[in-house]
């Protein structure tokens, strides 16, 4: 008799509704985090290219010397791309778009810059390359989450 009232329990309306409560809160939370560890990821790699070369001039001379296309553009971009693109996923603001460049970026990065086979010795694999492409693709299609200010500006047109 126990274990019916159990079961009964947990085939309600009222736990249904309860559990996808539970999982639209728990998808908010991972979203938000996520964003925020790929903006972490980002703004880090910038950060050590821009280090690494001692600034735009460096990196667009790296560029060139790589073979990136449009070097002196590209330098730029990827600089705005990963720092603002940063503060833009940390806020909420554009992930879809943010993350749909940052995937192509990365692609770029893997092609031209992480050429080493995955795990290479030399420290120049494209195993970061991959994950942030990756997960900036993750964004493309979940969008922000409900924790964002998108979320809360589609809000105000509805």
């Amino acid at each position: 008799m126990a274990l019916d009232t159990t079961i009964e329990r947990f085939t309600t309306p009222a736990f249904a509704q309860r559990r996808a409560r539970a999982e639209e809160v728990g998808r908010d939370a991972i979203l938000v985090l996520a964003r925020i560890g790929l903006a972490v990821l980002m703004f880090w790699h910038v950060k050590i290219a821009w280090d690494y070369t001692g600034g735009v001039g460096g990196l667009v001379r790296g560029f060139d010397v790589m073979g990136i296309p449009f070097p002196e553009l590209s330098a730029r971009f990827n600089i705005a791309l990963e720092s603002i693109g940063a503060l833009a996923l940390i806020l909420g603001v554009g992930v879809r778009t943010i993350g749909l460049l940052m995937a192509v970026n990365m692609a770029g990065a893997w092609y031209y810059v992480h050429t080493s086979g995955l795990y290479a010795m030399d420290g120049n694999g494209p195993e970061l390359a991959i994950a942030i492409g990756l997960l900036s693709l993750m964004f493309v299609v979940t969008g922000p989450g409900r924790v964002a200010l998108d979320h809360v500006r589609g809000s105000r047109r509805s």
